[in-house]
């Protein structure tokens, strides 16, 4: 069973994981998040990666929101060391990203990326993919 049919049929809480060198980005998807009626559970945030991949093995993350463009890791090598990964591969990964050329988006979709969201964003582009996930509407 994938991990998004899991949790369809199981809406439990889940905890999450924002990945952004821009701290207000990280600030705005946070405030996003809380006004959404998904069910989550505990917020993390890195920096880049490389913060990223410690707080996966420190914590339990059950989806990662990452900008693409970051220094030290990129979220494109942060993807492709979350789908090499046995306990990880499953675990939903949406891109948020100023990239907005369709090779960028299309080798994202073949790396393994589950959904890509451009910024600028809006609450209604984060809830729609949360929805996807949860299966159920997600925002007022």
């Amino acid at each position: 069973m994938t991990f998004e049919a899991n949790w369809k049929s199981n809406p439990m809480p889940f905890d999450l994981l924002i990945v952004d060198d821009s701290a207000a980005i990280r600030k705005i998807l946070q405030r996003v998040l809380q006004k959404a009626e998904a069910p989550i559970g505990n917020v993390y945030e890195a920096g880049d990666g490389v913060e990223a991949l410690a707080v996966m093995r420190a914590k339990n993350v059950n989806l990662v929101l990452s900008d693409i463009n970051m220094p030290n890791m990129d979220g494109l090598q942060l993807l492709t060391q979350i789908r090499a990964n046995e306990e990880w591969k499953t675990i939903p990964v949406i891109l948020i990203t100023t990239e907005g050329s369709q090779a960028k988006v299309m080798e994202a979709a073949h790396m393994g990326a589950t959904g890509y969201v451009r910024k600028p964003f809006t609450p209604e582009q984060i809830n729609h993919v949360l929805a996807g996930l949860v299966g159920s509407p997600v925002g007022a």
